[in-house]
C-alpha cells in the first residue's frame, strides 16, 4: 500500500502535474543542450559525431544528480514539482537511479514511452512507466519545501 498522496482525498497534489512534466522535460532538454555544448569544445569538437551519445550519457549524469540531491530535476523545481517514493519519501541516490535507468530505457523503446506519457495524462496518481514499477509519483511540491 502506498504512502503516498491519495488522488481522492488530496487531488492538489496531482494537480497540472502532466503539464508540469512536459513543461519541466523541456527546460530539462534545454539544460542538457547546454552542458553537452559548453563540454564540445573539450572534445575537440569530435563530440559533434557522437553528440546524440553525449546527450544521452550528460542527461542521465544530470537526472541521477539533480534528483538524488533535491527530489526534482532543475526542470522540475522549476514547475514547483518533486517525485516522491512509494513511502512518501524524497528519492535517495538508488531510486534516483532506478527511476533515470527506467526512463531512459523507456525512451530507447519508443512504444514504452508512448505508453508512459499517455498513463501520465490518464492514471490517477499521474505516473508514467518508471513510476508505476517503483511505486514512486510526481507531485507538486509541498508549501514551504
Amino acid at each position: 500500500m502506498p504512502h503516498t498522496p491519495d488522488p481522492d482525498t488530496q487531488p492538489e497534489f496531482y494537480d497540472g502535474i502532466p503539464t508540469k512534466r512536459l513543461l519541466a522535460w523541456v527546460v530539462d532538454m534545454i539544460v542538457i543542450i547546454a552542458m553537452c555544448l559548453m563540454i564540445l569544445p573539450f572534445t575537440a569538437f569530435t563530440g559533434i559525431f557522437f553528440f546524440p551519445f553525449l546527450m544521452l550519457v550528460i542527461g542521465f549524469i544530470y537526472r541521477v544528480i539533480t534528483i538524488t540531491t533535491g527530489s526534482a530535476t532543475w526542470g522540475m523545481r522549476l514547475m514547483g514539482m518533486e517525485l516522491r517514493d512509494l513511502r512518501d519519501q524524497p528519492f535517495d541516490f538508488g531510486t534516483a537511479l532506478f527511476h533515470t535507468l527506467g526512463y531512459s530505457f523507456s525512451w530507447a523503446v519508443a512504444p514504452l514511452q508512448l505508453i508512459s506519457v499517455v498513463l501520465m495524462c490518464v492514471s490517477a496518481r499521474k505516473q508514467g512507466l518508471s513510476d508505476m514499477v517503483l511505486g514512486s509519483v510526481a507531485v507538486n511540491r509541498r508549501r514551504g519545501v
